[in-house]
């Protein structure tokens, strides 16, 4: 089974579980997530696969951890490398790669991933749940970070904390831009 099947899958029945778990129907994941029913009925057959932004959508209207769809729950299981571009009726996401460095760890309510955008990509996100932040470090390029209606640059070394539960975006300034990103949540929320 190639990479894209494993995290396809693994979205599909992490969304069902979520869903199993709240005793909620479609209607009320896709009113909860923003996300049409019919898109999320897709996701969770495997006939399609969400864009990253889709499925920060999902997350954040199941009130749940990101890293939850896309990480084993092993822990010593192999974490997917995640570039998302499947679907082509969303916005292409072959710009932006996400890798699972820590998923989600219920003891300290944080996880981490490494993202590289190429080609001068931006990616906007709406807010996550209230009281998430972003803990930001720049490895290599120059990232542009969105903080409501404001852009600030954050260069190869400097660090930045993104308040993530109002609207957010990240953009490439040289071509490719690799940073950490720490995701906090707060225990109410998880």
């Amino acid at each position: 089974m190639s990479n894209n099947e494993m995290i396809t899958q693994r979205i599909a029945s992490v969304l069902k579980e979520q869903r199993r778990m709240k005793g909620w129907s479609l209607d009320k994941t896709a009113a909860a997530t923003g996300v049409s029913k019919a898109m999320l009925g897709q996701i969770e057959r495997q006939e399609s696969s969400p864009t990253i932004a889709t499925l920060w959508k999902i997350a954040t209207g199941l009130q749940c951890s990101f890293s939850s769809f896309i990480t084993a729950n092993e822990a010593n299981a192999p974490q997917p490398h995640l570039t998302f571009s499947l679907d082509a009726s969303e916005k292409c996401d072959v710009n932006m790669k996400v890798k699972t460095l820590f998923p989600f760890a219920p003891d300290t309510h944080f996880e981490t991933f490494e993202v590289t955008l190429l080609n001068y990509h931006e990616q906007l996100s709406t807010p996550h749940q209230k009281g998430v932040k972003e803990y930001i470090h720049v490895l290599e390029g120059q990232l542009e970070i969105k903080q409501g209606d404001c852009w600030q640059i954050v260069a190869a070394g400097e660090q930045v904390v993104l308040k993530a539960d109002l609207p957010h975006g990240y953009r490439d300034k040289t071509g490719i831009t690799r940073f950490i990103d720490i995701i906090y949540y707060p225990p109410i929320l998880i």
